[in-house]
């Protein structure tokens, strides 16, 4: 239902997207991921028509299999889609309620439609005791789940999340999951950019991996797991042992990374490693399963990014 094919912006003189093509079937939560300054949100842009790219094409196929497109065709496609940015916009002097019928009027629904409507969607949010709330008064994770409640009040096929659960602590991130989940059950198809991969694991179907504003890879979470990273992981800690436990341990483990004080070695025979590490017992270790923050890491590197 989204197709965006080689996707290309530059702002000044540095590209932040290039070359950059996927797409989202019905039903679907893809997820974007990368490292600040990849390129997501301006991704994100490109598909709400807000920025327009310098080469490529955004494409939209609606309901009846007719072809649309951003810019040219944004209002008519607007009106499938809900939006949640990274940046509070609610409107502090409405309350709740009024927060999502006063969205409502801009898709054209009716005092019917929209009396129906509002109760359901504060009810989804869990926020019906809050309904003459105004939103100065709610929390953190009662304002990310009103934001995603007012952007379901038009029914749209296409839901676009930058980063919802970002700031949220850890009861309100999965209350959020909650909600998403329900509403891809339903059939909405999801695209959203994460820096947390729990969540995108959790949530999404497909990832899509970006830097430096191209596309490194693309599948399944498990399948960039089992295609991008060995099995299993130990960490040691300690001050000191990192270089030593390297030169002990290089031979047992497939690969190696240092972190501050904690060495990291990946490896397909961790009972050989587990092993020799118990000879150590004055240093600490974590012996677990990879998982996608370790592919995160190996394809985009550990150093700090700073967002331009």
């Amino acid at each position: 239902m989204l197709h965006c094919e080689q996707l290309y912006k530059q702002f000044g003189d540095t590209p932040v997207v290039r070359d950059l093509s996927f797409g989202i079937q019905p039903g679907e939560c893809m997820g974007i991921i990368g490292p600040n300054g990849a390129g997501k949100t301006t991704t994100i842009r490109m598909c709400l028509g807000l920025t327009a790219p310098d080469r490529g094409q955004v494409r939209y196929v609606g309901a009846g299999g007719e072809a649309r497109y951003m810019p040219e065709d944004a209002l008519t496609i607007k009106q499938s889609l809900g939006v949640v940015s990274q940046i509070d916009t609610l409107d502090p002097d409405f309350t709740c309620a009024d927060n999502i019928r006063i969205y409502g009027r801009y898709f054209g629904l009716t005092n019917a439609e929209l009396d129906r409507r509002v109760p359901e969607l504060l009810d989804f949010a869990v926020l019906t005791h809050k309904a003459k709330a105004r939103p100065g008064d709610l929390s953190g994770g009662m304002k990310r789940r009103l934001s995603l409640a007012r952007a379901l009040v038009n029914k749209p096929r296409l839901l676009l999340l930058d980063e919802p659960t970002t700031g949220l602590d850890p009861q309100a991130r999965h209350l959020m999951w909650e909600r998403l989940q329900a509403l891809l059950q339903t059939g909405t198809s999801i695209l959203l950019t994460t820096h947390f991969m729990d969540e995108a694991e959790r949530l999404c179907n497909r990832l899509l991996v970006l830097d430096h504003g191209q596309k490194i890879t693309e599948g399944t979470p498990r399948e960039l797991i089992q295609q991008h990273i060995e099995p299993e992981v130990i960490e040691v800690y300690g001050a000191g042992v990192t270089q030593e436990a390297a030169r002990l341990f290089a031979h047992l483990a497939d690969r190696t990374e240092q972190s501050g004080e904690t060495l990291f070695l990946y490896t397909r025979q961790a009972h050989a490693l587990m092993s020799e590490l118990a000879k150590h017992p004055e240093w600490r270790t974590l012996h677990r399963p990879a998982n996608l923050e370790d592919v995160f890491l190996k394809l985009t590197g550990r150093q700090i990014r700073e967002e331009a």
